[in-house]
């Protein structure tokens, strides 16, 4: 039987992810067929075609659940949720004493697309029931004003009136195009017929909902497919003529910079072409880069915050701006499925932890319910039939842990290796503890300690016993006083993990059946196939894997090592035929100030069974992992596959003449 909860980019190098599109429209955003899955995600096991048997267990706990909140929708008159369980919604409280009931310190979000964003008089009551604060959602321009002159707010009216009675906050954008004023007659295409038109959208809708939002992102995804003969200084137009009609309709509105995937060099670009101090929060949708950190890439999830604050401070720009990720998530099975689930689930237990403790200030999963962009997966922590996932279950276990108002306090190096970030939780300390990928740690306390997973149970862990950790992340409570001391000591030093690469002249990955990093992360194993021979082992790369994906070898290197600002790079690979006969070479793909870009630089690897080295040098580096990758050896020209032993980053003090210098 099956339960409910109702009853009812870039051509060539793009990543090619699902277009979220958080904002409802009439048309449902054709063009999110059109993305598909970037390599790097398919091939991680976030998303996983195998299916695994669900146990009896887990059918019952989502039954059970299935049926409380089936019953909450049925008895609570007009979808209205009684007072949580910590009393009225909070709400900030201004500089002269008054408080704010558009805005709170919570930071748990969750962001709602196209094609299921209507259904929010249904998802906003389970998702305000386990305590969710926040909801980015907005009808865009061409529905709200679909001619010239002719307004039509009830679709708005409806999701901001259900928002507060859910006691949820929205959070809206400024976009698309109205048709009438676009360039061609759509929603996307610029130039726009006359920046007035803008202007008095924004005005319009700043001085209608002024009462009930306070934050406004300047439309989305301008940089991701979302803007046709768009360009920085086109986007940097919108926020100016935005930041300046909001304001003088509410001077307290927060106006947003926004961004598809992790692209602080597009950032960058805005603000320098006139964005600069017109706009109060940024938003990032780093997708890629949650996908890393299921395979152990942590820290670089970890090193957004840090690259976003060098940037503004590059700029000339506060570097206390608040910043948010208004979109990441991880697709899991759309029938239930234990495997995919727990890592849908691990995903986002790891999204909002890690953001927070790196200093983001709000985060919102992508997506509430569904939607499914093919191969029988989607993004929803609710499932199309209404079932909760146990990513539900793992949002709630959190926010009943952590509370409205999580603190990060500091880290602890569990066990030497296993990751652990101190929180100030809703009653207590709260220890979010995992291992990476591959590893298992074992802690032990002197005191009893009480455990919850992901699931929601409860458990105390006595005194001297054994707790082993996997990569699902655990939350301790009751830390003996002197771990948490520890941990808030560590605050304010570098995080532990992966070595200490600051003061580092070069940086390595040796390649093999283990890895081994000393700075520089191979990221996407699975795009590579290990190769040993007696005593030694190396990675091959593999064309035979689906849309070209195993031609790519993709690194990251350790953001101590490569900060923001660092722009002169030598990068090395060692390389050689897997058949001497057959023609193998390859390119470099890299991030640099302008985004990522390949070009000319083509290296023929030598016919022989020797490992040679092919050296690049780039002057205009931006590492700062944008898609989750730094670089990347690009194999599309191969005729023949190729062997690789190891890569290096060096330092390079001056980019002098050479025709391997790579740069603008």
């Amino acid at each position: 039987m099956r339960d409910a909860l109702t009853s009812d980019q870039n051509a060539g190098m793009a990543p090619r992810l699902p277009a979220c599109c958080c904002w409802i429209g009439l048309g449902r955003c054709v063009g999110l067929a059109l993305r598909l899955w970037p390599p790097a995600l398919r091939a991680r096991n976030v998303v996983r075609q195998a299916r695994a048997r669900v146990s009896l267990s887990i059918h019952r706990r989502a039954a059970a659940l299935a049926v409380l909140l089936q019953i909450i929708i049925c008895v609570l008159p007009s979808g209205i949720h009684p007072a949580y369980a910590e009393g009225a919604a909070p709400s900030d409280v201004t500089a002269d004493g008054v408080r704010d009931p558009r805005d709170d310190a919570s930071p748990w979000g969750i962001a709602s697309g196209a094609e299921w964003a209507a259904d929010y008089p249904k998802f906003n009551l389970p998702l305000q029931t386990v305590g969710v604060r926040w909801l980015r959602s907005s009808y865009p321009w061409h529905t709200i004003q679909p001619t010239e002159g002719t307004w039509i707010w009830r679709p708005t009216d409806d999701l901001v009136a259900n928002a507060k009675a859910n006691h949820i906050h929205l959070t809206a954008g400024f976009g698309y195009l109205a048709t009438w004023a676009s360039a061609d007659g759509g929603t996307y295409a610029f130039p726009i017929k006359d920046i007035q038109y803008w202007r008095d959208y924004v005005s319009a809708v700043v001085a209608r909902y002024h009462n009930d939002i306070k934050y406004w992102e300047v439309w989305n995804e301008f940089n991701g497919g979302f803007a046709v003969n768009g360009a920085p200084q086109t986007y940097a137009e919108l926020v100016l003529e935005a930041y300046d009609a909001a304001k003088k309709i509410d001077p307290t509105a927060k106006i947003g910079l926004s961004v598809a995937n992790f692209d602080v060099g597009y950032l960058d670009a805005a603000i320098k072409a006139g964005a600069a101090d017109h706009f109060d929060y940024i938003c990032v949708h780093p997708y890629e880069n949650l996908a890393a950190a299921a395979e152990g890439g942590e820290i670089g999830f970890l090193s957004m915050a840090g690259a976003l604050r060098q940037m503004l401070a590059a700029n000339k720009q506060r570097t206390d701006i608040p910043l948010w990720i208004t979109e990441i998530g991880a697709a899991a099975p759309v029938q239930p499925d234990a495997e995919g689930d727990r890592l849908q689930a691990e995903a986002l237990a790891k999204a909002y932890l890690l953001s927070i403790a790196s200093g983001f200030q709000r985060v919102f999963w992508f997506e509430a319910r569904g939607p499914a962009y093919g191969k029988a997966t989607d993004f929803g922590v609710i499932r199309a039939d209404w079932t909760p996932r146990p990513s539900y279950d793992a949002l709630k276990a959190m926010i009943d842990a952590l509370g409205q108002k999580p603190q990060y306090l500091g880290w602890l190096d569990v066990d030497k290796g296993g990751y652990g970030f101190l929180y100030q939780g809703r009653n207590d300390d709260v220890l979010a503890v995992w291992s990476p990928p591959g590893t298992e740690h074992k802690v032990t306390f002197a005191a009893d300690v009480g455990v919850a997973d992901l699931a929601g149970k409860d458990s105390t862990l006595r005194a001297g016993q054994g707790l082993t950790l996997t990569g699902t992340p655990l939350l301790l409570t009751k830390i003996p006083a002197s771990l948490a001391r520890q941990a808030r000591d560590n605050a304010g030093k570098p995080f532990p993990w992966g070595g200490d690469y600051a003061k580092a002249e070069v940086v390595l990955c040796r390649l093999g059946a283990l890895n081994v990093d000393s700075g520089v992360k191979q990221v996407d194993l699975q795009t590579t196939l290990p190769i040993t021979s007696g005593a030694e082992s190396w990675r091959r790369t593999d064309f035979t894997r689906p849309e070209g994906d195993g031609r790519y070898v993709q690194f990251r290197v350790d953001p101590q090592f490569v900060s923001y600002g660092t722009t002169n790079l030598e990068i090395t690979a060692v390389v050689r035929r897997a058949a001497p006969e057959t023609v193998a070479g390859m390119n470099i793909d890299y991030e640099s100030l302008k985004g990522y870009r390949g070009g000319p630089n083509y290296q023929e690897v030598p016919g022989d069974e020797q490992w040679h080295e092919l050296t690049w040098k780039v002057s205009d580096a931006n590492f700062v992992g944008g898609w989750g990758w730094n670089f990347r050896l690009n194999a599309l020209g191969s005729a023949g596959e190729f062997d690789v032993k190891e890569v290096r980053v060096r330092k390079s003090t001056s980019s002098q003449e050479s025709k391997d210098i790579l740069g603008p």
